[in-house]
């Protein structure tokens, strides 16, 4: 029987050692928060976006951003409906909503948290409180675990789950990023994934609180296309946040040096003649009103002013004196409202961190470093990240799995 222990009791940490105690380690978790997996307690809003139901292998990989292939052994040993079926093994049915996105039907996230810590209490691991500062090394292997209080553990085998350094709140404070490097690993450069946007435009605070669901998003980046997508965004005091921009915010690099800009198609089912046809009968049935009272059955209400603005049309102009080419500038600008991004939020209010252990000194068959031999990893920590929906925390789940397997 050999002593495993487990650095973190997140989503990774815990599926790690309930494997690892299943088959006959004697296991033990490490959590510095007086609770386990507090991220997966506020994912989702608080309802735990669980998985995505995505069952081909290879469209799962296509939703990861950063080193998919390394993904390809831990999503072929634990698919998403292994996760689902072990949540609901567990005492937790599940619902699928838009985009394949997994929820408990209770909506509860703390439901999903005790079905993960007792998947992992009855396979026999125990978790104890404590902060993992440094390793004991004997030749290459790491013979224990020194706590921040001095004492130690013992053990035949390590698996780092610390998570990133996203929501630094939840405990994910990069504490592995210090422990792999301590044993000769190489951390690559961390930056915020699946993070709200900051915008200079000067109209971003009068739509604060805004938000517009079924729009086209594209990201361009010096004119060329970066990114699109379809779905939900939201206005901040800052810039905007929402699905969309999260997803988008995975495929933008340094925005705070320039060139970013966001195009959003605020009426992407009408194409531009059938939304010009829809301004000339908006415009017939209000003849002789102001323009800026024109526009309440097309457009939210806060979103009016601003677009009135920028079109350049009078607000007080007649709507049977608007001419063509102002229609027209209109149209334009309804499809193509443009935002200039100019830096992400900080890397603590992102869902994930990018960045993390270099996965080439990982084998992704096992998650066992090629460094140390007793060593492995799972979650966040690596250099992986996806799209969100359900994703990561798959991520976290099939690198815990095989990480477990192979300890």
């Amino acid at each position: 029987m050999k002593n495993v222990v487990i650095i973190g009791a997140g989503a990774a940490g815990l599926m790690s050692a309930a494997e690892s105690a299943k088959r006959g380690n004697r296991t033990t978790i490490i959590e510095k928060n007086s609770r386990p997996a507090r991220k997966v307690m506020i994912t989702g809003k608080g309802r735990c976006n669980v998985t995505n139901a995505c069952f081909d292998l290879d469209d799962l990989i296509g939703n990861v951003v950063t080193n998919p292939r390394f993904l390809y052994s831990a999503f072929s040993s634990f698919m998403p409906y292994d996760t689902i079926a072990l949540v609901e093994e567990m005492g937790v049915p599940t619902k699928i909503e838009r985009g394949n996105r997994v929820f408990p039907v209770s909506d509860k996230a703390v439901d999903i948290v005790d079905a993960l810590v007792k998947n992992c209490t009855q396979s026999g691991a125990r978790i104890v409180h404590g902060t993992a500062r440094a390793f004991r090394l004997e030749g290459e292997r790491i013979s224990a675990v020194i706590l921040d209080d001095g004492s130690e553990i013992t053990c035949d085998a390590v698996a780092i789950c610390t998570g990133g350094k996203s929501y630094t709140k939840t405990g994910s404070t990069g504490d592995g990023y210090a422990l792999a490097k301590s044993v000769g690993h190489s951390v690559t450069p961390l930056k915020p994934s699946l993070v709200p946007l900051v915008c200079s435009n000067y109209f971003i605070p009068a739509l604060q609180g805004l938000s517009l669901k079924n729009v086209a998003v594209k990201v361009l980046k010096n004119g060329g296309e970066v990114y699109r997508d379809f779905g939900e965004m939201l206005f901040t005091h800052f810039g905007v946040s929402g699905p969309v921009i999260l997803s988008a915010s995975s495929h933008m690099k340094e925005p705070e040096n320039g060139g970013y800009t966001l195009t959003i198609d605020l009426k992407p089912a009408l194409t531009f003649e059938q939304l010009d046809k829809r301004l000339q009968r908006d415009f017939a049935a209000n003849n002789n009103k102001d323009f800026i009272n024109s526009l309440s059955k097309l457009l939210p209400r806060k979103l009016i002013p601003v677009i009135v603005r920028l079109s350049g049309i009078e607000p007080s102009a007649k709507c049977n004196a608007i001419t063509r080419v102002e229609r027209h500038a209109l149209v334009t600008l309804l499809k193509e409202f443009t935002l200039d991004v100019t830096g992400f939020r900080p890397l603590e209010e992102a869902i994930i961190t990018s960045g993390g252990v270099n996965v080439k000194e990982i084998d992704p068959k096992t998650m066992r470093s090629k460094l140390v031999p007793n060593l492995y990893f799972a979650g966040e920590v690596i250099d992986v990240d996806a799209y969100t929906g359900g994703f990561n925390l798959q991520i976290a789940f099939s690198t815990g799995y095989l990480c477990g397997n192979n300890i």
